[in-house]
């Protein structure tokens, strides 16, 4: 676990974090004494049930920035991973919500969250206030003889519990109403977690925060999110991992956790949520294997799949699955479960914005076809000697791959090193199209067509950017020029689109000969074929180029920054290989 953090004052961190919210949704307020997130009253809305719900603090964007028209009422929020106080919760119920159609307190299976919430509630009712609650335990990880009298763990089966039971309170629906659908759902959601490694509280040292970190290769399922021990460790990778966790939430032969019968015939929902220390890219991938298991081996395809960020314990480097059985509300059109989970919220923290009628269309409609793309590319009337063309390109892209260590060692000294290998693997690829087609095609912009597609395909990075860029606008440059009858591909013709590609790449980069790049080989081959129609006298003058770049300080390109000692002895890499190219060229040409 790290325990760096950029603040380290855990009470401060608490403060701040609940004062950013109201900053990024001006429908909140927040009460710092008493650490509660509450709407703002609005003369333009009516009485409607209020959801209140919190505990401590790590978990966020729960609870606080849930808070908003559609979800939450009120948030209370503990000091981290510890309940908040009765008298913290009750100041929330009696004074910062509308409790004129009654509050829901939606808490999740802790011990210190019940009692102190379920002490605020009997404090409002006390003073003659119509207040419910509702505790969800979802957590899989437990089962029936770990979790005895005291059950299952609340995680982020939570959210679907709070948005559900918000959205039904927008309606103007009842207390009775909104809790019997809180309590449904509560019912209907089973849950379960992974982590990689335990979490470091700020302000607390390692061993206050945990002695029995993960090994390197370890992962443990079922960790709570307050760093409670999971139900095993094991040593798997993610196909494994989601495999053994799938089987502790919906294994019905698994009597210690059947918890929660389903099959194939019921409509789901899947919620993949990140504990706050994996990427966007990781958890898209692990939500892509949950939702393929889920298929696979159980029957079971989810209507609705939410991935994110809901329920985080910290930076926890790790994830958790919920799933949610579908039931019958019984409240008619416009308050099912999945309406309700669709309908929208304005919380800062609520990620989910696919409205019902996107998710029902079910589209499968797909553009397989850019609008561009023609099944047959249009002519130049261009000709070239398809025989001679694949000799000297053959000529020219050998030469260019037998240079590639000296262009990756002159790249290691000046840059990242991976120049010579993408102009390698570029110029092999254009190898393979020769080799795969009986001939190239005999008109010039049609043939560079071709090539094009293969280069931007194979070659990635700034430099095959940059020879993209340039060999599609190449492209129109003999395009332009076209005739209605064959006409051979002179040099004046390539100069002349040569020309145009070369004031087509300026519109992307700055770079000018004297700034150590590509185009310091580039420029004079082109203006030298203008004036003397020859290649060979070009290439001569794009090598001559490329060496100049010896001893010359780049203004443009990776050297700028990365470039260390001896650069002042190379050639810049990208001008090289484009000269070792055209050198071939014109030998495969003479």
């Amino acid at each position: 676990m790290s325990a760096k953090h950029f603040i380290n004052d855990p009470t401060n961190l608490v403060l701040t974090a609940l004062r950013s919210i109201t900053l990024t949704n001006p429908a909140v307020a927040l009460d710092a004494e008493n650490k509660v997130i509450y709407l703002r009253p609005s003369s333009n809305s009516e009485h409607q049930v209020s959801i209140i719900s919190g505990g401590g603090s790590g978990h966020e964007p729960s609870f606080a920035a849930f808070v908003g028209p559609g979800l939450l009422s009120g948030a209370v929020a503990g000091t981290i991973f510890a309940s908040p106080s009765a008298e913290q919760i009750r100041r929330c119920i009696l004074e910062k919500v509308d409790a004129q159609k009654g509050v829901l307190v939606v808490v999740m299976n802790y011990t210190g969250d019940i009692l102190n919430f379920g002490m605020a509630v009997e404090k409002a009712k006390a003073s003659g206030l119509d207040v419910e609650m509702v505790v969800v335990g979802d957590d899989a990880g437990v089962g029936r003889k770990q979790g005895g009298k005291v059950g299952r763990r609340g995680i982020a089966g939570t959210v679907l519990v709070q948005k559900i039971s918000g959205a039904l309170a927008a309606t103007g629906a009842s207390l009775k109403e909104v809790r019997g659908v809180a309590q449904l759902t509560a019912s209907n959601v089973v849950s379960i977690g992974a982590s990689l490694s335990h979490v470091h509280v700020p302000g607390r040292s390692i061993t206050e925060t945990d002695d029995e970190e993960l090994n390197q290769d370890e992962v443990e399922i079922g960790m709570g999110i307050h760093n409670e021990p999971g139900s095993e460790k094991m040593k798997d990778d993610l196909p494994g991992m989601v495999k053994k966790m799938l089987a502790y939430m919906l294994d019905p032969e698994d009597k210690d956790r059947a918890f929660l019968q389903i099959n194939k015939s019921h409509e789901t929902v899947l919620l993949v949520n990140n504990l706050g220390g994996v990427s966007p890219l990781e958890l898209s991938g692990i939500t892509c294997e949950v939702v393929e298991q889920l298929e696979k081996d159980w029957g079971v395809k989810p209507v609705r799949v939410l991935s994110g960020t809901f329920m985080t314990s910290l930076n926890g480097l790790g994830f958790s699955i919920s799933v949610l059985k579908i039931m019958d509300t019984g409240l008619g059109s416009g308050k099912s479960m999945l309406e309700l989970l669709d309908a929208p919220a304005e919380a800062s923290g609520w990620a989910a914005a696919v409205p019902t009628k996107t998710w029902q269309n079910k589209s499968t409609t797909t553009r397989e076809k850019a609008r561009g793309d023609n099944d047959a590319a249009k002519a130049s009337n261009l000709t070239m000697d398809p025989a001679l063309v694949k000799s000297a390109l053959t000529t020219a892209l050998n030469r260019l791959i037998a240079a590639e260590p000296t262009i990756t060692n002159y790249d290691t000294i000046v840059g990242d090193g991976d120049c010579g290998i993408g102009l390698a693997r570029g110029a092999q690829a254009v190898l393979t199209l020769l080799d795969h087609a009986s001939k190239p095609a005999a008109d010039a912009a049609i043939f560079l067509d071709q090539v094009v597609g293969v280069v931007e395909n194979s070659m990635d990075g700034t430099s095959g950017a940059l020879y993209a860029i340039f060999l599609n606008a190449l492209a129109r440059g003999l395009r332009s020029q076209s005739s209605e009858q064959p006409t051979p591909a002179t040099a004046a013709v390539w100069a002349g689109a040569l020309d145009m590609a070369l004031s087509s790449l300026g519109q992307y980069t700055p770079a000018k000969p004297g700034d150590r790049t590509l185009v310091d080989a580039l420029y004079p081959f082109v203006g030298d074929l203008a004036k003397t129609g020859s290649v060979r006298s070009a290439a001569e003058a794009a090598d001559a180029g490329a060496r100049g770049t010896k001893g010359m300080k780049a203004s443009l390109g990776r050297t700028v920054y990365v470039g260390g000692e001896g650069w002042q002895g190379v050639p810049d890499p990208g001008a090289h290989g484009l000269a070792e190219f055209l050198m071939g060229l014109s030998e495969g040409l003479d």
